[in-house]
């Protein structure tokens, strides 16, 4: 029988609190064409940026693709892809797309009201053109910049969102 002790299950070191932001703390931002976004958490260490995002009905977003995985939650309204028309996304829809996925998101014409979606996204979204050639690239750096912009243009705070795993400002 041997008589080592057994390490324990809980992690002794590092960030051991949870961090809790209301959706109040973190405002939504307009970003043009009846859209806007509130930035929750950017672990630059990571790759990882979660927003949510607010898109009215009849939007569509240029055509992409992700270099990381990416994990959506529908929580208000509708959208799909262009490229998987028969794939809706409703309230409490969940969807998990791989790295390299490309496709076109759009929110049905005819909705009334706001699509509201939560993502959780690693890597860059990369934007292509018809012929596949990148136009642009949003990462975790990078909207982080774009988010703190916004927010400043709107005389909003962006104090309270999660950079890094690090409590946000009181």
């Amino acid at each position: 029988m041997s008589t080592q002790k057994t390490p324990p299950m809980v992690p002794l070191h590092g960030l051991t609190e949870a961090i809790h932001i209301s959706e109040a703390d973190v405002p939504f931002v307009e970003t043009g064409n009846g859209t806007s976004m509130q930035l929750l958490q950017v672990d630059l260490n990571q790759g990882l940026w979660v927003v949510k995002t607010r898109m009215p009905g009849g939007q569509e977003v240029p055509k992409h693709y992700h270099t990381g995985s990416v994990f959506a939650v529908t929580i208000q309204g509708e959208w799909y892809y262009k490229e998987y028309p028969e794939y809706v996304s409703s309230p409490g829809s969940y969807l998990y797309e791989p790295a390299g996925s490309v496709h076109t998101l759009m929110t049905p014409k005819d909705q009334k009201g706001i699509t509201e979606t939560w993502f959780a996204i690693y890597g860059a979204n990369v934007n292509v053109d018809e012929n596949g050639d990148v136009v642009s690239m949003t990462d975790a750096q990078s909207i982080l910049a774009v988010y703190r912009a916004l927010c400043e243009a709107q005389g909003l705070s962006s104090d309270k969102v999660i950079v890094n795993g690090e409590q946000p400002a009181s």
